[in-house]
């Protein structure tokens, strides 16, 4: 492989690889800025294949929205779903009734998750989410709720006048299972400053993390690229994550996520090239060598290109989906939804071999209709 090097300063980074010695912060500005792309994705795949052989993992999931009302409505900039309240044109907000309903689509199609994000809402109070959470376990015990990104969970506790431990912990009683990854964005403070002012801090998040993870609650990490952020807000982010993982190994999976720029504050700027994209999951592979899984999430990345991805460091190709509302409000021209007949023969088409997971990467049974996870 070294043969095939055209950048001088990737080999002392193989070498690190090929040895499983952990890169540095300067390693990561180095791979960022490298043109080599190819010889990034190639490094990116040893550390994919050692970690999980020739497996690609998806899930049969059901996103549900609660709400899009939100209290940064104004803030975020790159965020086009957000609305101010219930009166302005394309907002929403589901009671429990309405919500069950459509989760009802879940028993009906074997799903194994329902995932579950919204705005900061102003007025729904901490019980809202816990009888929620409660009769969606009486209802369907056996399907796991990834509900409320770390930001939500911080304004919920805001709401309750709890600390942000006591709202987890009554939220894990109630039914949570897993913490999604979201609401991430970027660290630097700088940046984050310029792009969703007024939004919990990149330490406030980590903390919120910190905390679920000591309850036992795992979640996933995201961080949202090809906005304005530095090359060195990237890595810094992805030693930030590590950093936590060493510390609690709570992280399930890392998500980078593709701006994009339709409808949002920030339309003027270009959406990140495939090359950009190839790059950011690569590079996320390398520098975090204590996450076991990186997502070639396809509703940001679109179709093929999570397919090409899967040879530069990832190994999850997400789930069905079934309606996906935020990533499309700005633009995205993807499917809402992949059937498993699509997803297996993108998985096959790239010579790997596709194994549906449940939300904690348990292989998933299936026998005359009925699903269990095989736990490890």
């Amino acid at each position: 492989m070294k043969n095939l090097i055209t950048d001088a300063n990737l080999h002392k980074i193989l070498e690190k690889i090929e040895s499983s010695e952990r890169l540095s912060f300067e390693d990561g500005v180095t791979l960022y800025n490298s043109d080599d792309i190819l010889t990034v994705g190639r490094m990116a795949n040893i550390v994919r294949e050692r970690k999980n052989g020739n497996k690609v993992y998806y899930n049969i999931n059901q996103h549900i929205d609660y709400s899009n009302i939100c209290i940064l409505h104004a803030r975020c900039h790159f965020c086009a779903y957000a609305r101010k309240n219930i009166r302005e044109y394309g907002a929403f907000e589901l009671n429990i009734e309405a919500f069950l309903e459509k989760a009802k689509y879940a028993q009906k199609n074997g799903c194994t998750e329902i995932h579950s994000v919204g705005g900061l809402h102003p007025a729904l109070p901490l019980e809202y989410y816990l009888e929620l959470l409660h009769r969606l376990k009486e209802m369907m015990p056996q399907v796991q709720l990834k509900f409320l990104t770390a930001v939500e969970i911080h304004h919920l506790a805001r709401l309750a006048k709890l600390s942000v431990r006591e709202t987890l912990f009554k939220l894990k009683e109630a039914g949570l299972d897993f913490i999604p990854g979201g609401g991430a964005e970027i660290f630097a403070e700088e940046t984050r400053k310029r792009v969703c002012p007024g939004k919990l801090s990149g330490e406030g998040w980590l903390d919120v993390m910190r905390q679920a993870h000591q309850l036992g609650i795992r979640s996933n990490a995201t961080m949202l690229y090809g906005h304005i952020e530095t090359i060195e807000d990237r890595v810094d982010h992805l030693v930030r994550l590590r950093e936590l993982q060493d510390e609690t190994g709570g992280f399930m999976a890392f998500v980078p996520l593709a701006f994009h720029p339709a409808n949002t504050r920030m339309s003027h700027l270009s959406e990140p090239t495939g090359l950009t994209i190839l790059k950011n999951i690569a590079v996320s592979r390398l520098m975090l060598d204590n996450f076991d899984h990186i997502k070639a999430y396809w509703v940001m990345s679109g179709v093929k290109l999570a397919q090409i991805a899967l040879s530069f460091g990832a190994d999850d190709m997400h789930g069905t989906v079934t309606e996906e509302k935020i990533t499309h409000a700005a633009g995205a021209e993807t499917p809402n939804a992949l059937s498993v007949k699509e997803i297996v023969r993108l998985v096959k088409e790239t010579g790997r071999v596709p194994v549906e997971r449940d939300t904690f990467y348990n292989d998933i049974v299936r026998e005359n209709g009925i699903w269990h996870a095989k736990i490890a």
